[in-house]
């Protein structure tokens, strides 16, 4: 039990002192697009749904974009709104040449209403590249020219990094949560292990997408852009991943713990659908609370150093990525982040398994 114990601590502990050595040695970052270079043709894609109060703050982000307005079309998909939606996109497209909203009229219950939405405004795009955003994010100026810069001759797709912003403790927690999370996938993306796409700022090649079958063939999911980058990835390419500021867009935290846990739950879909090693590197991000409690009963002074190293590990670790995509997190509330983290994974893996439907987008799924 003691050696059982002894691994799962001292892996969490090499794994932070690794991320840091990473981040120090092996990192990897990727030239911008120049506008003196032959700049591609773009199509942003965004699909929404009920999303009237936070549209404005993202159209207004794409007027402030860096890339020519030539070069560019952006196409909106109404899912089916009950608010205002529809109405903000089609006076914004009205005064863009390069704009046009679509409506989703009707959809297959038998597969992800969003998945369906973007398919339906990809047949209209003409850009080499498609990019990808929420309607609750903001993107950056420089963003299309960070994340084209991530292309290779074998990279089909470039994601970028995300924060997470809120007002209060919870909201703080969420974006070390975000942090975390990106930072893993900046150290594995680097090593060419497997991972994810991030359907919030995210980039394909039109070749990588039509290669994979795009949104419109993939079998139901919650995680649409989980399952689109497995696509992309079992057709030999590879993705790559721009940490900087030029390729940050921010989103909103969630307001309150039911909220959170909700999106959780949708999320946890997806991670049950990862290869077993990736399942149990997460498992064993869980089991290491358990396991320094069992140590705090059994040495109280040796359970509360390694605690302390191993939350003074994270928080370097993750201010140093932090400070990659241009923010710098508290490092107080970075050592607190366990606090966090230990109730936050507990329930969601005790809500995933409650019986009760997934809600997402103003549906509920089974």
């Amino acid at each position: 039990m003691e050696l059982i114990i002894y691994f799962i601590i001292s892996f969490i502990l090499v794994q932070f002192v690794l991320g840091i050595c990473h981040i120090l040695f092996v990192w990897k970052s990727f030239p911008f697009k120049k506008k003196s270079d032959s700049l591609p043709f773009v199509s942003v894609l965004v699909a929404a749904r009920n999303e009237e109060f936070f549209l404005p703050k993202l159209l207004e982000s794409f007027e402030n974009l860096n890339y020519p307005s030539n070069k560019i079309e952006f196409l909106f998909a109404d899912d089916q709104s009950e608010d205002a939606t529809f109405s903000i996109l089609s006076e914004w497209c009205q005064k863009q040449p390069n704009a046009m909203v679509y409506r989703v009229e009707e959809f297959d219950p038998t597969k992800n209403p969003k998945a369906q939405a973007i398919a339906l405004i990809e047949k209209e795009s003409q850009g080499e590249y498609l990019f990808f955003t929420d309607a609750d994010c903001q993107v950056p100026p420089s963003w299309i020219e960070a994340l084209l810069g991530g292309f290779s001759e074998k990279a089909g797709m470039v994601i970028g990094v995300t924060q997470v912003k809120g007002g209060n403790l919870l909201g703080k927690f969420q974006e070390l949560d975000w942090w975390l999370t990106l930072s893993l996938v900046k150290v594995a993306t680097d090593w060419r292990v497997p991972t994810t796409g991030l359907g919030n700022n995210m980039c394909i090649s039109r070749k990588a997408y039509k290669a994979s079958g795009g949104f419109e063939n993939l079998t139901f999911s919650l995680t649409e852009d989980l399952e689109l980058s497995k696509a992309v990835l079992r057709k030999g390419f590879l993705i790559q991943n721009q940490v900087c500021p030029e390729a940050l867009t921010k989103t909103k935290a969630e307001c309150s713990w039911r909220d959170l846990l909700i999106q959780r739950k949708r999320w946890m879909y997806g991670v049950m659908t990862l290869p077993i090693y990736m399942k149990a590197l997460l498992a064993l991000q869980f089991f290491y609370f358990p396991a320094i409690v069992y140590l705090l009963f059994l040495n109280l002074p040796m359970g509360l150093g390694i605690w302390f190293s191993k939350s003074t590990l994270q928080a370097f670790f993750l201010l140093m990525f932090a400070r990659k995509a241009g923010k710098s997190p508290s490092f107080f509330t970075t050592l607190l982040f366990d606090f966090y983290l230990l109730p936050i994974t507990l329930l969601t893996i005790l809500y995933y398994f409650w019986p009760s439907a997934t809600k997402w987008k103003s549906r509920s799924y089974s």
